[in-house]
């Protein structure tokens, strides 16, 4: 029974591997095979190629310094990061709040079975993550070091050990994510938050890692000597895989205790977590009045409240809406020292800042490409839409209203922020911002037109037409074109027009083009989507 659950549950994290949710059917055999060696080669040969490039640089001084335990405790720490952070979301979805919770509960199934299975799935989970790390670490040391019994037991050892910190940290911060989710009436807008914090911790940490690692190599004795007097405790888990017995000894007697309170605790709380259904907040009727709407501004709200349902839809297609005020507000507080660069680049007053302003909105505009799922999202209930009494036009231009707001209001406050820092003559500054705008508008044109061109209504997860769609992809590439092209061109014709001359050939272009596609999306487009 154990090992039937197990299985479903490792099904269940590598589902999208036997099964393609673009055509809902299981994949066949060697499509199922090219898709695990490809996550092989990414997690063992580029992850793992890229920590074992970093304890190559810093194994050897120290190991020279004497000071084996702090490279395996540096190499220790960012494996148990890297495990944990990387099965945290899983262990909260599957461990505690898996949504077939109360099939297997209703079944003859006891729950110490189904417990198991699911902690079981979330340690090789982690191991996998941690195992990245710990596993290129060990053999660098076994290279680069004396190879001894102690050495090679507590290399082992300290891959093991390490992801049972990694499975009793997931199981902690799981079982917060899994109370806290109960209590949210807002969780798509805490999920895109917590995800945007997230990923701006990630760029930080790394930033900084690096240096932090070369200064800890480069002063391998002294900082050993700290760490030794400070915090003992790390000191132990370090001289592990240094191959200290005592330190094993320790160390496993310590993690095995913490694991048993662990799975006791989980034991308690499991059931009453699984079987748990949120808060549920009393409705009280309240009299009144609705207010009519327009049939545009009806649509329209329909279309930004599937937006902000969806965490995947704000944070593939609306990032732009955060990066472009976070662009402002950057421009406001380093705006001069950015001046002063691209004046020391390019000279004084050179015409080329407008023309390079005009692409960096145009770039970070191209975070926001909702349009091109929007139609395809419709899914199975597109028929609730071709059955309203409402014309198709109306219906797309809907949807083309949703991403002209969320991108042209962000994208005026960056450009503001940037008029007021940045060198330039009024005019090719203008001319700069209008051709951004246009750009607002041709992006969305473009990306609903490839989203009717290239619909798929037969997904079965909202993922498949955001992240997997072929008008996505499309689109983000068109978007890309259009910025690089607007600032490179410029290289080749700056010595025969000035900026505002430039930037009005390119506004009146854009414009032209924003013509015919609408035109198109009228015209063509609404019987497209009509036929659906």
């Amino acid at each position: 029974m154990l090992k039937t659950l197990l299985k479903k549950q490792m099904a269940e994290i590598f589902r999208n591997y036997f099964y393609d949710p673009k055509k809902n059917k299981m994949r066949s055999r060697g499509a199922t095979a090219m898709y695990i060696a490809l996550y092989v080669l990414l997690m063992a040969g580029v992850l793992g190629g890229m920590f074992a490039l970093l304890a190559v640089g810093i194994c050897a001084p120290m190991a020279a310094a004497g000071v084996g335990w702090l490279y395996y405790l540096v190499m220790g720490l960012i494996a148990v990061l890297l495990g944990a952070f990387g099965s945290v979301f899983s262990t909260y979805s599957s461990l505690y709040l898996s949504k077939d919770n109360d099939l297997l509960l209703s079944m003859p199934i006891p729950v110490r079975y189904v417990m198991a299975s699911r902690l079981l799935g979330v340690y090789l989970l982690g191991l996998m993550y941690s195992g990245v790390a710990t596993v290129p670490a060990v053999i660098v040391y076994w290279i680069v070091a004396p190879v001894t019994a102690g050495t090679v037991v507590g290399g082992v050892l300290m891959v093991l050990l390490v992801s049972v910190i990694v499975m009793v940290l997931s199981c902690l911060l799981g079982w917060v994510v899994a109370r806290i989710s109960l209590k949210l009436k807002h969780k798509s807008f805490i999920t895109v938050i917590l995800s945007l914090l997230f990923l701006a911790a990630y760029y930080f940490v790394y930033y900084k890692a690096q240096g932090l690692i070369t200064l800890l190599a480069e002063n391998a004795a002294v900082y050993g000597a700290k760490i030794r007097g400070s915090a003992y405790l790390l000191y132990l888990f370090g001289s592990v895989g240094a191959g200290d017995w005592l330190a094993m000894v320790l160390v496993t007697l310590s993690q095995a205790a913490l694991l048993a309170l662990t799975l006791w605790v989980i034991a308690r709380s499991f059931l009453k977590i699984a079987t748990a259904t949120g808060s549920v907040r009393r409705a009280r009727f309240r009299h009144k009045a609705v207010r009519a709407q327009s049939v545009q501004r009806a649509l329209l709200g329909k279309e930004l409240r599937r937006f902000a349902a969806s965490p995947n839809y704000m944070l593939n297609c609306g990032l732009g809406i955060v990066m472009l005020p976070a662009a402002g507000i950057a421009l406001l507080i380093k705006g001069r020292a950015l001046a002063q660069l691209l004046d020391d680049a390019f000279g004084a007053g050179a015409d080329i800042v407008p023309v390079l302003l005009s692409a960096a909105l145009c770039l970070l505009a191209s975070m926001n490409d909702m349009a091109a799922p929007s139609v395809s999202l419709e899914g199975r209930q597109l028929w609730l839409a071709q059955s309203l009494p409402v014309t198709p036009w109306q219906v797309l231009r809907a949807k083309l209203e949703m991403q002209l707001l969320l991108t042209g209001v962000p994208l005026l406050f960056c450009a503001l922020c940037a008029v007021i820092v940045l060198p330039g003559g009024t005019a090719e500054m203008a001319l700069a911002v209008v051709v951004a705008l246009l750009y607002t508008l041709l992006s969305a044109l473009a990306a609903l037109a490839l989203g009717l061109r290239l619909p798929n209504l037969t997904w079965t997860n909202e993922i498949t037409p955001i992240k997997q769609g072929g008008s996505v992809m499309l689109a983000l590439f068109v978007n890309w074109f259009y910025a690089i092209a607007l600032g490179g061109l410029y290289f080749l014709c700056g010595r025969y027009l000035s900026a505002a001359a430039y930037l009005a050939i390119f506004a009146a272009v854009t414009a032209a083009v924003c013509a015919l596609l609408l035109h198109w999306v009228k015209q063509r487009g609404t019987r497209i989507f009509a036929a659906l």
